[in-house]
């Protein structure tokens, strides 16, 4: 599966002087980014950039890592047979055509083909591959209308391109990383838990996302999903009798019963995401946190609505409010003005500083009754300066540290800021909570 991302040669078929054609986005994405060797198969084409395009497999006469296929449905299986031309094993099957619009005929001629030469296949019908690390980047959209998120530590398994395009957008502009994504359509060879499995021992990723329309062996899926010491953040599409048959004519995946699905996640301890934006956020809370010891969680703001709505908030997802030490109450009483509530929610009232913060901060992070410290600012208070990016960022290795601001432009400016540090930042307390509440379960249950 190494050869996949960490390939020293790869081969396009189906490489096009069309800029809208599919083969011609992934040659030119290659060539911006990736270090290697790449190679341009077309038999009507001779040149391309400056690089000899050849007309087929065998005329390379040399051995290629991966193979990277977007040409018609029809014409795939002859590639396939070229493939031991090159001595190559992994292919990326881009081309759409098969069971997908009910050509199954075609897609099960093409998957005995490709097991009989023992190939490693991802797709057919799918996105393609990314790699932020090796500069392999095997996507048809192109970089400015999807943008690649940085480095980073979430890896992204996805049956649908559409929603992983999305997200790998979303990600970006948010300023989040990746290490790898996978689109995978079909599953025609390589299926989900081929790929969950590998990035369990993938020493780069830390969390691991997935997004399936259908899961093609149950039971090997929960098998390996429960051998992996890393976060899994799952959504599943088609859990409705509608949304089934959506996914069918989608990838050619029949969805099955929601109930059977969901259980079965949460008994291979999978953080089971209801919305791709529940699924960005789990993610990213699951890569910067540190783990919680248990769920008793310290409110602290500087505007007594959002505490109220916080605590709601913790109470509705069945966390617990922490119960400040008497310690922490008495030194607090004792620093803060008499306005300040010490209790929890703490509300540092409108006219909080900097260093108010900070003293709150400095005392909960000391606090063992506290596990998680959910800090909601109000920063369009007058007293706050652009200091308190330093002043939260100082605990977030101390305590599970967690962001909510609400707010325009000067809000999220701050928030990019500290996001930068190393801090999860939400918009909005409900969203942050929810997330608080699968970051809790996960760890509880490890």
């Amino acid at each position: 599966m190494n050869k996949f991302f960490e390939a020293k040669s790869i081969a396009v078929v189906g490489v096009s002087r069309n800029k809208d054609k599919v083969g011609h986005i992934i040659f030119s994405q290659l060539l911006r980014g990736f270090k290697g060797e790449i190679y341009g198969i077309n038999p009507n084409l001779n040149e391309l950039y400056g690089n000899k395009i050849y007309k087929d497999l065998p005329s390379l006469n040399r051995k290629i890592d991966l193979v990277v296929i977007a040409i018609p449905a029809p014409l795939v299986i002859d590639i396939i047979r070229e493939l031991p031309s090159v001595q190559c094993k992994n292919v990326v099957i881009i081309s759409a055509g098969f069971k997908e619009i009910g050509n199954e005929k075609l897609e099960l001629e093409l998957k005995k083909e490709i097991e009989k030469r023992n190939i490693k296949a991802i797709g057919v019908n799918c996105l393609g591959i990314y790699d932020s690390f090796s500069g392999i980047d095997a996507i048809f959209l192109p970089s400015d209308r999807v943008h690649r998120p940085k480095k980073g530590k979430i890896s992204f398994v996805c049956q649908s391109g559409a929603i992983g395009g999305a997200v790998l957008d979303l990600m970006a502009s948010k300023g989040y990383g990746i290490n790898k994504f996978i689109s995978y359509g079909n599953a025609t060879s390589l299926d989900e838990t081929d790929f969950i499995d590998y990035l369990g021992k993938d020493k780069d990723t830390k969390v691991i996302c997935v997004y399936v329309e259908g899961i093609k062996d149950g039971r090997k899926f929960l098998e390996v999903c429960k051998k992996i010491k890393k976060p899994i953040v799952i959504l599943k599409g088609g859990l409705t009798a509608e949304g089934n048959k959506a996914a069918l004519s989608h990838t050619g995946a029949l969805a099955g019963d929601p109930r059977v699905y969901i259980g079965a996640f949460k008994q291979a301890n999978l953080v089971y995401a209801e919305s791709i934006e529940d699924l960005f956020n789990y993610a990213r809370l699951l890569e910067k946190s540190l783990a919680p010891k248990g769920d008793n969680i310290q409110i602290i703001t500087n505007g007594g609505g959002f505490g109220i709505i916080s605590t709601d908030s913790i109470i509705n997802n069945d966390l617990s409010m922490a119960e400040l030490s008497q310690k922490t109450r008495k030194e607090l009483r004792e620093t803060f003005p008499k306005l300040v509530i010490v209790d929890n929610p703490m509300d540092l009232i409108g006219d909080a500083t900097d260093e108010r913060y900070d003293i709150a901060l400095d005392r909960c992070a000391s606090d063992k009754n506290i596990d998680v410290i959910l800090v909601v600012l109000d920063f369009q208070t007058p007293l706050l300066t652009p200091r308190i990016v330093d002043v939260i960022s100082k605990y977030k290795d101390k305590k599970p540290v967690i962001l909510v601001a609400t707010g325009g432009e000067p809000t999220e400016k701050i928030k990019r800021i500290i996001e930068s540090k190393g801090i999860v930042c939400f918009d909005y307390p409900e969203t942050a909570v929810r997330s608080i509440k699968r970051l809790v379960d996960y760890y509880n249950k490890i």
